[in-house]
């Protein structure tokens, strides 16, 4: 059910290898009150067989159970339910559509497969790009549907995102940029969800990846992601590509998030894996030559401090994926072992990848 003044939600899920959390997000999605969905599941070629079991799972063959320990309860919706291969342009209500991406093209390019296959549906008017391994209470799609008035414009719009473990505390209420290292900030981070107080948008300078929407008018005038970053700050650069649309924030609309559930990201509970590393400090460097090039030198100086803190805590592995990120060269051949042929191919268009 659709409430009235509220915006149809397009929603861009990108998977990869997300077949112990992505029952959850959707179950927890079709249990939403009072906003009519138009989901899009993009799988980046899953070798974990993720697009598989949610055919599965719609056709009713693999009864649902929900995850242990979720902040919210969910329950089994009723089966089968259409999937489709496209999304239906016209029909009213709730859809599921899941598009198979051929390789593994990186968060970016899984997310404008789907606001390309939203963008031509006239009725979709604000994309949602969604974690897979997010669950959302129900009254959160209402929120980001109905945000604002009809006629504000916004770039980005943001909610809360909450860690299930730990849980009632904050991952994110949107994000800094530091200008001199391209080292960024979530607000509130760790900080208990009672006593975290939500900033003014106008001091933020991105919104969480995890759960951002965008509005159309936003996508048309800046266009899709840029997809060389392959992992880590791509919302960063779509954020500052904006111009003069503000961002915006929901703090009614949250997020239950697992965090580092596919590439090992960092959590309070873990230090961040080292193709995590590799990819975030990589990005980093990317987006400083784009955005900022006076300051490479202070990124650069920076990540060897961290470099060296990390040495000097134990994480030889992950100090050694950073200092190889720094210069853009010949990726390090354990990080390209770990991807598939045509998804290393994609981020590294110089390294044959091991067959």
């Amino acid at each position: 059910m659709k409430p009235q003044n509220s915006a149809t939600l397009g929603v861009v899920i990108v998977s990869y290898n997300a077949s112990d959390v992505i029952l959850d997000c959707i179950e927890s999605l079709l249990a939403a009150q009072d906003a009519a969905l138009k989901i899009v599941i993009v799988d980046n070629a899953s070798p974990d067989g993720t697009a598989d079991l949610i055919g599965s799972w719609a056709a009713g063959t693999h009864p649902y159970r929900a995850s242990p320990n979720l902040p919210i309860t969910l329950t089994a919706s009723q089966k089968p339910i259409a999937l489709h291969d496209a999304v239906p342009l016209e029909a009213q209500g709730t859809s599921i559509t899941l598009l198979r991406a051929s390789v593994n093209g990186g968060f970016a390019a899984g997310v404008n497969l789907g606001l390309e296959a939203l963008s031509k549906a006239s009725m979709v008017e604000r994309f949602w790009v969604l974690n897979p391994d997010c669950v959302v209470p129900a009254q959160t799609p209402k929120h980001f549907a109905s945000y604002g008035t009809s006629d504000e414009k916004f770039s980005l719009l943001g909610g809360r995102v909450i860690y299930i473990d730990p849980p009632d505390h904050l991952q994110s209420d949107g994000g800094t940029i530091n200008r001199r290292s391209g080292v960024t900030r979530n607000i509130n981070a760790s900080k208990p969800i009672h006593d975290a107080v939500p900033v003014a948008p106008s001091s933020l300078d991105f919104i969480s990846g995890s759960n951002m929407v965008a509005s159309r008018s936003f996508y048309e005038k800046v266009g899709p992601m840029t997809e060389d970053y392959f992992l880590y700050y791509e919302e960063v650069d779509w954020a500052l590509r904006r111009g003069d649309l503000p961002l915006a924030f929901c703090a009614d609309a949250h997020v239950y998030h697992h965090a580092g559930s596919s590439i090992g990201s960092y959590t309070p509970q873990q230090v961040a894996s080292p193709f995590s590393i590799f990819f975030l400090h990589r990005s980093r460097m990317l987006f400083m030559k784009r955005f900022y090039p006076e300051a490479v030198w202070y990124a650069r100086a920076y990540a060897f401090a961290k470099a060296g803190k990390l040495m000097l805590q134990g994480h030889t592995a992950q100090a050694r994926m950073l200092v190889a990120a720094l210069f853009g060269g010949s990726a390090p051949r354990e990080i390209v072992d770990q991807m598939s042929p045509g998804a290393a191919s994609l981020a590294f268009p110089k390294v044959t990848p091991k067959q």
